[in-house]
C-alpha cells in the first residue's frame, strides 16, 4: 500500500464520520421539535406530568426538558448534545397558550428547573 492510498482511506473515513455525525445532529433537532411541541401541547391542556413522559420518550437521549410559563403561555425547549465529541448543542423550542379550563390559575403552572433525562433511568424527570 502507498503512502497515497493510506491517506486517501483516512480521509475517506474522516468524511463518512463527518456524514454520520451531521446525519446524528439533524435527527437529534428533529426529535427535540417533536419533543418540545408535545410537552407544550400537554403542558397548555394541564397535564404536564404525562407530557413530560411522553417528551422524554420522543426526546433524544439525555436531553433536558425546561418548561416555563409567563402569563398564559407555556414555552418548551428541549436540548441535547448529539454527538459526545463535539460541544455542539441542538435544542428544540415550542408554545402554546394555556387553554382555557384548563387550570384554574394560568399562573398555576409552576416553572421547573431543567431536567436530565438519562439520570433517571425511565426517561421521566424526578
Amino acid at each position: 500500500m502507498t503512502v497515497e492510498a493510506a491517506v486517501a482511506i483516512g480521509t475517506l473515513v474522516l468524511v463518512a464520520a463527518a456524514a454520520i455525525g451531521a446525519v446524528a445532529t439533524v435527527m437529534a433537532s428533529v426529535r427535540c421539535v417533536d419533543a418540545a411541541r408535545e410537552l407544550a401541547r400537554m403542558a397548555a391542556r394541564g397535564d404536564t406530568e404525562r407530557g413530560m413522559s411522553a417528551a422524554a420518550g420522543i426526546a433524544p437521549r439525555g436531553a433536558r426538558l425546561d418548561v416555563r410559563t409567563e402569563g398564559d403561555t407555556v414555552t418548551v425547549v428541549v436540548a441535547v448534545t448529539p454527538v459526545g465529541l463535539l460541544p455542539m448543542e441542538v435544542s428544540g423550542t415550542a408554545a402554546a397558550v394555556v387553554e382555557p379550563g384548563a387550570l384554574p390559575d394560568p399562573g398555576a403552572l409552576p416553572d421547573s428547573a431543567p431536567a436530565d433525562t438519562a439520570s433517571t433511568g425511565s426517561g421521566a424527570p424526578p
